[in-house]
């Protein structure tokens, strides 16, 4: 059966998911969604099923509204980390999603790092 690249990015997601799941010690998880045309970041308590904190580039106080790029990324990556700390959390898990850790995706982990984060 061939799989075509969205059952490769599911299966990736999953993957990803449960090797968290396993190791997860109550820690928040700081999960990644990545669109042609924008990046959003959720701060994730599995525990009690909630979002703590969110930023994504379709907030214009962030200035890189509808933009995609690394840059981008790493304003909303300084933002969620800023927010995170507001709501008193000190560290989190990064879940990529099926997304790979490389250009946007690690720009979004190293702000959240720069900022004070501890992923």
């Amino acid at each position: 059966m061939a799989y075509d690249k969205r059952v490769q990015f599911l299966k990736r997601r999953l993957r990803v998911r449960n090797k968290l799941r396993a190791v997860n010690e109550g820690r928040m998880r700081l999960s990644v969604h990545r669109s042609n045309k924008n990046i959003s970041v959720q701060l994730i308590d599995d525990v009690n099923g909630v979002t703590v904190a969110a930023a994504s580039t379709l907030e214009k106080d962030l200035g890189v509204l509808g933009k995609n790029n690394v840059e981008a990324a790493q304003k909303v990556g300084a933002a969620i980390a800023e927010r995170a700390k507001k709501a008193g959390v000190e560290e989190a898990y990064f879940d990529r999603g099926g997304f790979l850790f490389h250009g946007k995706v690690k720009a979004v982990a190293d702000a959240a790092r720069e900022a004070g984060l501890k992923i």
